[in-house]
C-alpha cells in the first residue's frame, strides 16, 4: 500500500514536472506579430498540456496567469475600461535619462541621441510618445495633475528619482509634461545605470499614501539585465497595491527581459506590467496615435477588474 501511495506521487510529481517543462518552451515560442492596420499584437499560445488532458485548466493549477491583448481599437479598450467601473486615472510618469541613450538609437532613430531637441517641434521619440498618449489619456484623467520624474541621470543614478518640474510640482496636463520634458532634456546629464525599483518605489508611495487606483507610466531606452533583482523585486512589490505599469520602451531595443517579465514573473499576486515597443507598434500603422494607445492601455480594463476582485480598490 506504502510503495502504491509513493508511486501515485511520483507519478503527479513527474507530471507537473513535465507540464512545467512544456509550458515554459511554449512561452519562448511564443509570437508577437504587429499588424499593419490595426498595429494589433497577436500572440500566438498553446494551451495543449498533460492537465488539459485530464480535463483540468492551468489556471485552476497556478495562481498566476498572464492578461492576453484582446482588444481590437481603442473604442473597445475605452468601453471595457467604463464597464469595469473605473472613471478616472491618475497617472504618474518615469522619463528614463541613462546615458544608453546616446546610442540607443542607431537603426531607429537616424544614430542620434533620443533625447536629442529639435527647436520647439516633437522631435525625438520621448517627445513623441507623450505626445500621442496625451490625446488618448488626459480625457481621463479629469483635471487631475501628473506627477512626472526623471531617473537614471548622473544625480539620481539607479537610487532615485527627480522631479521633472524644479519646483518639485506635478504637471498641469500633457502639454506641461512636454514642456518640463523638453526643459529637463536640455540641463540633465545622462548616466545611468537603467533601474526601474526607484520610479515604481516612489508610484507606490504614491499609491498608499491616496489609496487610490494609479497608473505609472516608464519611458525608457534601457536594456534591463535578467539579473536586475532590484527592478524584477519592484515589480513584484507593486502588485500588492492597485498600480498599473506600463513601460514604452523607445530605440533598438532589444527588450527580452522586458518582454518576459510582461508575462511570464509569476511571483505577482497579477499581471501587472504592460511592455510596448513604440517603434514597433508605429511603424507600419496607418494611425500610429490610436496603435500606441491601443497597445499601452490593452491591459488596463483587465488589471483594474483583477484589483477589485483582490480588494485592492472598492467596487
Amino acid at each position: 500500500m506504502v510503495a502504491l501511495f509513493l508511486f501515485v506521487i511520483a507519478t503527479v510529481i513527474g507530471l507537473v514536472l513535465f507540464d512545467q517543462y512544456v509550458h515554459e518552451n511554449v512561452y519562448r515560442a511564443q509570437s508577437r506579430i504587429y499588424v499593419e492596420d490595426e498595429g494589433l499584437v497577436e500572440r500566438t499560445y498553446i494551451n495543449t498540456s498533460i492537465f488539459s488532458v485530464l480535463g483540468f485548466n492551468r489556471d485552476e493549477i497556478r495562481t498566476f496567469s498572464a492578461f492576453r491583448d484582446h482588444f481590437r481599437n481603442y473604442a473597445e479598450v475605452s468601453s471595457a475600461m467604463r464597464k469595469t467601473g473605473m472613471e478616472l486615472v491618475r497617472l504618474m510618469v518615469g522619463i528614463d535619462f541613462s546615458a544608453s541613450n546616446e546610442w540607443q538609437g542607431r537603426r531607429t532613430f537616424k544614430g542620434e541621441c533620443l533625447h536629442a531637441l529639435k527647436g520647439s517641434s516633437v522631435y525625438n521619440p520621448y517627445q513623441k510618445v507623450i505626445y500621442i498618449l496625451g490625446h488618448a489619456l488626459q480625457p481621463l484623467l479629469q483635471g487631475y495633475p501628473i506627477a512626472a520624474f526623471g531617473f537614471s541621470d548622473m544625480k539620481a543614478r539607479d537610487r532615485d528619482v527627480f522631479p521633472l518640474k524644479e519646483s518639485g510640482a506635478p504637471c498641469v496636463d500633457f502639454v506641461d509634461l512636454l514642456e518640463c520634458y523638453t526643459f529637463a532634456a536640455r540641463r540633465v546629464q545622462l548616466s545611468g545605470p537603467t533601474c526601474f525599483d526607484p520610479i515604481i518605489r516612489r508610484a507606490m508611495k504614491m499609491v498608499e499614501k491616496s489609496k487610490t487606483f494609479h497608473v505609472l507610466l516608464i519611458i525608457t531606452d534601457g536594456q534591463l539585465r535578467q539579473d536586475d533583482k532590484r527592478s524584477r523585486q519592484a515589480l513584484i512589490d507593486a502588485s500588492h497595491v492597485p498600480l498599473s505599469i506600463i513601460t514604452i520602451g523607445v530605440g533598438d531595443g532589444p527588450w527580452l527581459v522586458m518582454e518576459d517579465w510582461d508575462d511570464h514573473l509569476s511571483e505577482r499576486c497579477f499581471d501587472n506590467f504592460q511592455f510596448v515597443s513604440f517603434h514597433h507598434v508605429i511603424r507600419s500603422a496607418r494611425n500610429p496615435e490610436a496603435a500606441l494607445a491601443l497597445h499601452a492601455l490593452m491591459e488596463i480594463p483587465d488589471q483594474y477588474q483583477t484589483m477589485i476582485d483582490l480588494g485592492y480598490i472598492s467596487s
